[in-house]
């Protein structure tokens, strides 16, 4: 991992959870450089039901291996489908992406605010299909907007996605194959795309 704004040591940390497979990376990560973590599992824009039970679960089942506390917290499918209205044609990782993960990280500032929690970070630059670039400025800016410092970080580097992947396989843990929401279901099932995180 690759912090590209680093806190100290000791610092409260409100981690967003959108897979077991990136949080099997990210949480180590965290935890090594000496964070205080809790997962915050956030991911409105997963469907179906099913599919968010699963990536539920194994995020769990990564918790009771790697213990750290976990805040799960549902709702925001209509705050998210506004967000996402008028971008279900755009192509994986443009505008339609930015506005989704601006929505889970505007509500993991907040809730990191609630918690008292002086940091929150996103796990979601593990994946080689998720660009810091894009993902760590909405931090900044949603950590400003909500007053809680956000942790740059590129999770990816230094081997991170693959570490997620040799963790997963060694816990058994599920591994999905599209990002999330209904559109990469939609582009992988056409092969158009391959958007697993």
């Amino acid at each position: 991992m690759k912090l590209l704004r680093p806190c100290p040591a000791g610092t409260t940390v409100l981690l967003h959870i959108c897979c077991a497979p990136d949080a099997a990376h990210g949480v180590p990560a965290l935890l090594g450089e000496g964070f205080r973590v809790t997962g915050h599992f956030f991911n409105p824009n997963i469907q179906p039901a099913e599919e968010y039970a699963k990536r539920l679960d194994a995020t769990r089942h990564l918790q009771e291996a790697i213990p750290f506390p976990l805040i799960v917290e549902g709702g925001f499918e209509v705050e998210w489908e506004a967000a996402v209205r008028g971008m279900e044609d755009q192509k994986e990782r443009g505008m339609r992406c930015e506005a989704c993960v601006r929505l889970r990280l505007r509500r993991t500032a907040e809730a990191a605010r609630e918690a008292g929690c002086e940091a929150f970070a996103t796990v979601l630059t593990v994946s080689r299909n998720k660009n810091a670039r894009m993902v760590n400025p909405i931090g900044r800016e949603e950590g400003a907007r909500a007053g809680v410092a956000f942790i740059d970080a590129d999770m990816g580097k230094n081997d991170g996605y693959n570490d997620s992947v040799r963790t997963t396989a060694r816990l058994g843990i599920y591994r999905q194959d599209y990002c999330g929401c209904r559109f990469s279901i939609r582009r992988v099932k056409s092969g158009e795309d391959n958007a697993e995180e």
